[in-house]
């Protein structure tokens, strides 16, 4: 039995996750190879091996709760001088992603905790460089814009080499109806005649 380091993020897709990795290692940040592009909603937290079991099945009922949702990415932002971070905007799907956190983050639920700073949806270009960089980064990406339809999260694993693995997807929605619990309708070719 030990201690792993675990996370739940929202991953920006292709080809916007990579482009967005790429260019946050061009501004020096020795973390982006090790950093999957994401939004967050369960910040880096240590738990005992033992609970990722429980940790799953509740991200697995978190997810049945949830339904896809846009996202739409736009611009920067930055949380300095408080944290030395510069980031791209969520400007559309803050509000599901902050309904998501706090389920994931449930008093009731097995990674129940506190946040360090209010939650605030981004993605993290820059982080713990040198003010010029930051400075850098902030402005090359002033006018950048992406969007797409976010259909679940994901669990990841930092492993002791530094770099975030993916672990399990969870999908958004509860289990599907089988076909033979719906009502027939006409169109169904697949009913005996009557």
């Amino acid at each position: 039995m030990g201690t792993v380091t675990i996370g739940v993020s929202i991953a920006v897709p292709e080809p916007h996750g990579s482009l967005l990795q790429e260019r946050r290692a061009g501004f020096g940040d020795p973390a982006a190879s090790g950093i999957p592009t994401h939004v967050t909603l369960l910040p880096p937290t240590e738990v005992d091996d033992s609970t990722l079991p429980a940790i799953e099945a509740h991200l697995v009922e978190v997810a049945a709760a949830g339904r896809p949702f846009p996202m739409r990415l736009s611009g920067t932002g930055t949380f300095r001088p408080l944290s030395p971070v510069v980031y791209v905007q969520v400007v559309e799907g803050a509000a599901a992603c902050t309904w998501l956190q706090k389920q994931v983050r449930d008093a009731s639920g097995p990674v129940a905790r506190e946040l360090q700073f209010p939650y605030h949806p981004h993605v993290t270009v820059a982080h713990g460089i040198d003010d010029e960089a930051m400075d850098e980064a902030y402005e090359a990406l002033s006018g950048y814009e992406a969007q797409w339809r976010c259909t679940g999260f994901a669990l990841y694993e930092q492993g002791a080499d530094g770099i975030w693995r993916k672990l399990r997807e969870f999908a958004f929605g509860g289990a599907v109806v089988p076909p033979q619990a719906c009502a027939p309708t006409e169109r169904d070719s697949t009913l005996p005649a009557r």
